[in-house]
């Protein structure tokens, strides 16, 4: 089971290792765009899940595109920008709301939070090569590639903690969510990265969308007997089967930047009827959200 952790002294440990705490942003992927967008589910979306938006659509979301460190000026072209985050924030017909957090690579350096206080503390300290040593799974995440996106529309992403869904027969399926974008993955390299403009991204999103929509597919890996569903550092394998659960359609930037980014939570552990946790980290990691959205409400002056 994941270990609970004091959650202001996480926001505390990224607040050191990105150089300092950074008034009204977020701890973590301070930068970002903010865009809208609907959700239609595919014809097997509701044979996964009762939830309300695998019955029927469109159902209107909010998606926050980001960049990784606490430094809200971070040029998009810098390395440490990636993993990039997306989250989604769907808008139910009754009212209420649920998320999806997602990043760039498939994994996760630690399976619980206390690791990743711990690594994080590590950072802040300069000592993290010692954390790696001692901690093979995030040594390997280390050394995965961390792509450098064309475009936030042209990168796929990964929610890496497993859930349980369950349908109207009371079926359960264990999986991880996928956003695979519909035009397909264009990366950059470090050195044309490098030359492009400091909010490149943000600029390539706004033109890509006054020529039309992006989409993404939400997709479904699906667990099998003797997959690890309470590990992220665990890659399953990529022959899993996986379900289409259908389309997110991005149809235009917020015009509320400044807003949005302030007031926007999105919490891992927001779930409908129909979807529980099935890693332990997705409520572990939850709390740690609310307490970086109250510190960022109660600085918006």
């Amino acid at each position: 089971m994941a270990q609970p952790v004091d959650p202001q002294a996480t926001l505390d440990a990224l607040d050191q290792a990105f150089g300092g705490h950074q008034p009204g942003a977020r701890a973590v992927h301070a930068k970002g765009l903010v865009v809208e967008g609907t959700f239609v589910p595919s014809p097997d979306a509701a044979g996964v899940s009762r939830a309300p938006h695998f019955q029927a659509g469109p159902t209107p979301v909010t998606i926050r595109f980001s960049n990784f460190t606490g430094v809200p000026t971070q040029a998009d072209g810098d390395a440490m920008a990636s993993p990039r985050g997306m989250a989604l924030k769907f808008h139910l017909a009754d009212g209420t709301d649920t998320d999806i957090v997602a990043h760039s690579v498939d994994g996760f350096p630690v399976a619980t939070t206390a690791d990743f206080l711990a690594m994080v503390q590590a950072a802040a300290a300069r000592t993290l090569p010692a954390f790696l040593a001692s901690h093979p799974a995030a040594r390997a995440f280390e050394a995965l590639p961390k792509p450098i996106p064309a475009s936030y529309a042209t990168l796929g992403y990964f929610a890496v903690n497993a859930l349980r869904f369950t349908n109207a027969q009371g079926q359960v399926t264990t999986g991880r969510y996928r956003l695979v974008p519909e035009a397909g993955q264009a990366l950059l390299t470090p050195a044309e990265a490098a030359g492009r403009p400091a909010d490149y991204l943000a600029a390539e999103m706004a033109r890509r969308l006054a020529q039309g929509p992006a989409r993404f597919r939400l997709m479904l890996q699906v667990a099998e007997t003797g997959d690890r569903v309470d590990d992220a550092t665990v890659a399953w394998p990529e022959a899993r089967w996986q379900v289409d659960l259908g389309t997110l359609t991005l149809t235009g930037i917020a015009s509320d930047q400044d807003f949005q980014q302030r007031t926007l939570l999105f919490l891992p552990g927001r779930l409908p009827a129909g979807i529980e946790p099935a890693d332990p980290m997705v409520d572990a990691r939850t709390p740690i959200y609310g307490a970086s959205f109250r510190r960022r409400l109660g600085e918006d002056g």
